[in-house]
């Protein structure tokens, strides 16, 4: 009996190890081709990141808003507003921030916070909330819109960011300058770890070290359609009535942002490509060597980090493989399955977990009958041995990036962070398959956002934020 259990697991041992083994070289090879053109670019000087010398310009070249939506934010919104308005003082710049009529607690905050200062425009929605993010965008644009008519001017661009950001005082005129030569401009997003929380929100800081010091490099020299995140992004203005003639064209009301999708950031960069214009990675250094990037807390916590990353993986993955479709050109066909590979890559790691169990109660079993294990074939063997090696490049390269801008401390936890990350992959791609279904039964998309209770700029005022944080927080931000 007992011989016959251990040959079932023998052959489910060899099945599984077939299976996960294709996948992973698969993906380690496209990995692989990225860290070659990296490595290529950064011989040629091409993947540097350019330090700036002069302070932050006093004044913009047009008039540039500021789009921030919000919905049961009242922990962070006040803090973000105050500092982004010392941060970013000057006078051409326009923040508008959306607010939902039944969200009482997040519109009190945002009034408090913009007191008297004339470049703060509060929008409340028509509809409860929440709606989607995109919705409330919509919104925002609409009001922009009133804003042209009744100046009779029309504005340069618009920069997107989020309720929990804190923003460079770099960053808006980087972007500014960027845009007279492009359509849209990505800056980098730099997570800030939680406060001893340095496992589920560390996470984040290993992933978007590597994606933002290499990926998203080699997808800007490549002309590859980029990612909008969502924050430290501009968008020229007319880009924005080209995207919005395009949903009218297609029979879409309610302006530029799809309002039916849960990315809409992501899909507003893919879609900026579709329609020729050009869009740029922008990626500096101040003064003090602090990166230009936007700031933020993520979840600190497995169910909200879940819920977060079932909803990049539904959008990405799943709706933009309906929405979107493929592009022409090979270089966007390549970045989309890259893209979309999250609920195949939560399949293979499941998988791989799956033969960790079965391969230990297989060597159980032979040893309780004292028969040795079958050895693997040859080629299994060379596979695995392949993939083990990949492992170790990939775990050396996460640790290098993540240490380059967080230290060694952070750069070490990186890689025992790598389960992790797995773990919350395995539960968010099952999550957003259900989510899916349900989208494909009827259900509405609904704003099914992370919840923020801290901001980093009160980190930076007690001391814990590292590398360069501006040192002074407004005074309306710390009440």
């Amino acid at each position: 009996m007992l011989a016959s259990i251990a040959w079932g697991a023998d052959v489910l041992s060899r099945e599984l190890l077939l299976f996960t083994l294709f996948w992973f070289i698969l993906a380690a090879l496209d990995e692989l081709w990225i860290d070659l053109v990296w490595a290529g670019l950064r011989l040629a000087g091409r993947a540097r990141t350019p330090r700036l010398r002069e302070p932050p310009a006093s004044r913009l070249s047009g008039r540039i808003a500021v789009f921030i939506p919000a919905w049961c934010e009242s922990d962070v919104l006040g803090t973000t507003i105050a500092y982004l308005l010392r941060a970013w003082p000057q006078p051409e710049m326009r923040l508008y921030i959306g607010c939902y009529r039944n969200d009482s607690p997040t519109l009190a905050t945002a009034m408090a916070a913009a007191g008297a200062d004339p470049r703060v425009r509060l929008v409340v929605t028509d509809r409860a909330g929440p709606t989607t993010k995109a919705d409330c965008l919509n919104r925002l644009d609409e009001a922009l819109r009133a804003d042209e008519a009744r100046l009779g001017e029309r504005f340069r661009a618009v920069v997107f960011h989020d309720a929990e950001d804190m923003v460079h005082p770099q960053a808006l005129p980087a972007i500014d300058r960027a845009l007279a030569g492009c359509d849209f401009v990505q800056l980098p997003v730099r997570p800030e770890p939680a406060p001893g929380a340095h496992w589920v929100s560390g996470h984040y800081c290993d992933e978007f070290a590597e994606s933002h010091a290499e990926v998203m490099v080699v997808r800007d020299a490549l002309g590859a359609a980029l990612p909008v995140a969502g924050v430290g992004c501009g968008l020229a203005r007319d880009m924005l009535d080209r995207l919005a003639a395009r949903r009218r064209a297609r029979g879409k009301s309610g302006g530029p942002f799809a309002a039916e999708a849960l990315t809409e950031d992501y899909e507003l960069g893919l879609l900026v490509a579709r329609l020729g214009g050009r869009g740029r990675f922008l990626r500096l250094r101040d003064r003090d060597g602090t990166l230009v990037a936007t700031r933020s807390l993520f979840p600190d916590e497995l169910g909200p980090a879940v819920r977060q990353k079932s909803r990049w993986i539904h959008g990405i993955a799943l709706q933009g493989w309906d929405r979107l479709g493929w592009a022409p050109r090979a270089v966007d066909v390549w970045m989309a399955l890259r893209d979309r590979r999250g609920p195949m890559a939560a399949l293979v790691i499941a998988g791989g977990y799956l033969l960790l169990v079965v391969n230990l109660v297989r060597l159980l079993l032979h040893a309780a009958i004292d028969l040795p294990a079958p050895p693997q074939a040859g080629v299994l063997a060379g596979m695995l041995a392949f993939g083990m090696a990949n492992l170790v490049w990939r775990g050396t390269l996460r640790a290098a990036f993540t240490a380059r801008e967080y230290g060694w401390d952070e750069g070490l936890r990186a890689l025992l962070r790598i389960p992790v990350g797995n773990v919350i992959l395995i539960l968010s791609g099952r999550r957003a398959l259900s989510a899916y279904l349900l989208s494909l039964a009827g259900v509405p998309v609904r704003w099914d956002k992370t919840a923020h209770r801290q901001h980093v700029a009160g980190l930076a005022r007690d001391g814990i934020v590292p590398d360069g944080a501006p040192a002074a927080v407004p005074a309306a931000a710390t009440a």
